[in-house]
């Protein structure tokens, strides 16, 4: 790798070009450029789903130092398609280092590009909104500027894509494991003898893992799996998972099901997509932000409690709160922007919030959503009983 010519480019739709030098795979990916204010787990925003299209500028200097390993996972491959980052990595410095950074994005055919001013392609964001555009790696620092710059343009960009049908599970499986022990800080070990349906829109294996913790059986199943055979199944109660792309997209076969689910006044809990279609179920409406939300640092105050929670999040739409109807209850609100970040349904069994309590920032000031979503169930069974 030579630091001397670019061996790595970024071309935004507008025909900037921005010259560095590559890591990881030698190859071309198209897709949104977003950044993210997280000073740690660049493995787990890489492996999130929610990431799928999208290219990640990460705002903070030194990404890679301390290697990467197989629990930071948050699924077998990345969703992302490239990274953007300012310093070179170094070699790794971490006792649960397995695999240099570089090693990593090769094997996982990931492209990547250092020696990029962060803060000024962040204030592009920032002030104009998050582009499409292209990351290309080339080690012989051979390009076709005008090939990736009508690449760059061509792309549609992420409205009206459905991007949960690409990243969904094939099949249902059974999911059993629980919160790492390197971060466990729970005592709650008992089984809770309840059917968790996961409705897989893009999950996070931590989220899966925190449904676990409760005690519950979770059974995790396509995005697609229509109402009915989910009522097949004897939920005690549905969650719907986070996801990628425009929830409108989605909603188009997840929000008939939805409502259906609600019909039946089977408990339902919704983390970031899951939080948009419900959204949309109950009869809101949701929009495409100017750069979105991406980092571990975003403060949202529970209007219910009045307390502030630190959250993870990552989502480029937004639920508008004013078309929501009556029937629904806006329970947290970004102190950012005043965006919506949670709703209930007043009288029924369906909650959500657009951050990712699973992410443990705070680090557990967001981890009650999930005994919230059991209590929701128990009260569901007394009241039904």
């Amino acid at each position: 790798m030579s630091d001397i010519f670019p061996t790595a480019l970024i071309i935004l739709d507008n025909g900037i070009v921005i010259e560095g030098h590559g890591i990881g795979a030698e190859t071309i990916n198209v897709g949104e450029i977003c950044f993210n204010t997280g000073m740690t787990g660049y493995q787990e925003t890489l492996t999130d789903p929610s990431y799928a299209s999208q290219i990640i500028t990460f705002t903070t200097p030194h990404i890679g130092n301390v290697g990467t390993n197989k629990d930071d996972l948050e699924n077998d491959n990345p969703a992302a398609l490239g990274l953007i980052i300012r310093e070179k990595p170094t070699m790794p410095s971490n006792y649960r280092s397995t695999q240099s950074l570089d090693d990593w994005l090769k094997e996982k055919t990931l492209p990547g590009i250092y020696g990029v001013d962060t803060r000024a392609l962040t204030r592009q964001i920032r002030d104009h909104g998050a582009p499409n555009g292209v990351i290309a790696v080339n080690y012989k620092g051979e390009f076709d500027i005008n090939t990736l710059k009508d690449m760059a343009r061509g792309w549609n960009g992420l409205e009206g894509m459905d991007l949960a049908a690409e990243v969904t599970c094939k099949a249902s499986y059974e999911w059993s494991s629980k919160i790492h022990d390197l971060i466990d800080t729970s005592s709650n070990d008992n089984q809770c003898d309840y059917h968790i349906i996961a409705i897989d829109y893009g999950a996070k294996s931590n989220i899966l893992r925190c449904l676990a913790n409760t005690g519950a059986h979770v059974t995790v199943v396509p995005a697609q799996t229509t109402a009915e055979d989910i009522i097949a199944l004897s939920p005690d109660g549905v969650f719907l998972s986070n996801g990628p792309g425009d929830p409108a997209a989605t909603g188009k076969y997840a929000v008939p099901t939805i409502k259906a689910l609600l019909q039946q006044n089977i408990p339902i809990f919704g983390i970031c997509l899951g939080h948009q279609v419900l959204a949309l179920a109950l009869g809101g409406q949701t929009k495409k932000m100017h750069l979105g939300h991406r980092g571990a640092n975003h403060p949202v105050k529970d209007l219910q409690t009045q307390r502030v929670e630190i959250t993870s999040q990552n989502h480029g739409f937004a639920v508008l709160a004013d078309t929501l109807p009556d029937t629904v209850e806006i329970t947290h609100q970004s102190l950012f922007d005043g965006s919506n970040e949670g709703l209930k349904l007043k009288d029924g069994y369906a909650f959500s919030v657009q951050y990712h309590p699973e992410a443990s920032p705070g680090p557990t000031d967001s981890h009650y959503l999930f005994d919230r979503f059991i209590d929701m169930i128990d009260n569901h069974k007394e009241a039904t009983a």
